[in-house]
């Protein structure tokens, strides 16, 4: 359970766009801090840095990120909602919902959605169709994707290079004006 919910604070982090994290603090000489408000926040003149302010995310980084959230949710053949399970339209259907962007709960219509994205273009959010459009996941950055597989199965995030899925990418598309 602890391994699940680090796996989905690390993707969370990536998927948002966090570009580091502050791991140690940083020792400032109690002689000489560089500020007196600094030195009485600071206990015994540890100055702690701050992680960089990033950007406001984009619906797509949202909707990826909700649907982060709901890895491990069980899958379910029409399924919408995180209390009954998903199939993969209906998770990107509900991650969407959670925007305010209606797409349709069907691959195949989804594909007439947006505008199409090209592999080297791809941004957390895309939506990622295959082989067929009988089956679709969302893009999460740095060759990865949040799906609700199959019957059996549960909502993961997986490799694209290191599976089938890879081999079986026919397009993307951007839902949003972002």
């Amino acid at each position: 359970m602890v391994t699940l919910r680090l796996i989905r604070a690390l993707v969370a982090f990536a998927v948002l766009g966090a570009v580091s994290l502050a791991v140690a603090p940083t020792a400032v000489s109690p002689a000489a801090p560089s500020s007196e408000l600094e030195a009485a926040a600071s206990p015994e003149g540890v100055q702690r840095p701050s992680a960089p302010a990033a950007g406001s995310p984009t619906a797509g980084e949202l909707a990826a990120f909700f649907a982060v959230e709901r890895v491990g949710a069980r899958y379910r053949y029409g399924g919408e909602s995180p209390d009954t399970g998903f199939d993969c339209s209906g998770l990107v259907r509900w991650s969407y919902a959670r925007v305010g962007v209606d797409v349709p709960h069907n691959s195949r219509a989804l594909y007439s959605v947006g505008r199409p994205i090209a592999r080297s273009a791809l941004q957390p959010g895309d939506v990622l169709f295959f082989e067929g459009l009988g089956h679709v996941g969302l893009y999460l950055g740095n060759g990865r994707m949040v799906h609700a597989p199959e019957t059996g199965r549960h909502v993961e995030v997986v490799e694209l290079a290191e599976t089938n899925y890879g081999r079986r990418l026919i397009g993307a598309r951007r839902v949003t004006s972002e």
